[in-house]
């Protein structure tokens, strides 16, 4: 296949299998030098600092994963979006486990199968446990023990599920976190969000031979009618 930015091949070595997603992975050698710098931030940047991360960011023949990928097909966006995501990141006020406490409420919010997938694995490496990702996977109240935490979750799951806050939940949060936590919180609830329906729109699933997660039944039409 052509790619429509470089005009060049992009799917030279296919995956085995069936393939739905709506853009094809871009090969390394393909790219265009504004594209190539969408793949040099991210592959050499925070993300892939230190130890092993925890998912990879390239598959074996280093074509970008995810949501990546698609930051690749414009990167007059994709250049600032991969930076607005590294410093929600790893330059906020908030602890990794607070940050990604934030983050999977959003996945499993809107289900993202590769967001749940992804943070999952980064969550467990900063001390989530199993039962405290059952929880957040499922939509139950978590008994965390550290209040920040607990602020967190709850006002992650009011964004993301409202759009909004109380002015309960706001007053709360911005007294035990601070209001630019609170700014920085709504910015990353919505990057996720924004990076959740990048993920359904162009049908990117878990990487192949990951299983997927497992979310709650949907209520069926009529549940909890008088």
């Amino acid at each position: 296949m052509i790619d429509p930015v470089s005009g060049e091949h992009v799917n030279d070595r296919p995956r085995p299998g069936p393939s739905t997603t709506r853009l094809p992975l871009l090969l390394p050698g393909s790219l265009s030098d504004e594209q190539r710098a969408v793949y040099e931030a991210v592959t050499g940047g925070p993300r892939a600092a230190g130890r092993t991360p925890p998912f990879g960011l390239a598959d074996d023949i280093g074509r970008l994963q995810g949501p990546f990928n698609a930051m690749l097909y414009s990167p007059a966006v994709g250049l600032p979006l991969q930076d607005l995501g590294a410093a929600l990141r790893f330059r906020t006020g908030f602890t990794k486990r607070e940050r990604e406490i934030a983050t999977l409420v959003v996945a499993a919010h809107a289900r993202s199968d590769y967001e749940w997938y992804a943070h999952e694995r980064i969550g467990r490496r900063h001390g989530l446990g199993d039962d405290e990702m059952d929880a957040l996977r499922e939509g139950r109240a978590s008994m965390f023990a550290d209040v920040r935490e607990r602020v967190v979750y709850e006002a992650a799951r009011q964004l993301a599920a409202e759009g909004d806050l109380a002015d309960a939940v706001f007053t709360e949060a911005a007294a035990t976190l601070g209001r630019a936590a609170v700014v920085e919180l709504v910015a990353l609830v919505g990057y996720y969000q924004a990076l959740a329906l990048q993920l359904r729109v162009f049908r990117v699933g878990v990487p192949e031979g990951e299983p997927t997660p497992e979310w709650p039944a949907e209520p069926a039409a009529g549940d909890g009618d008088v």
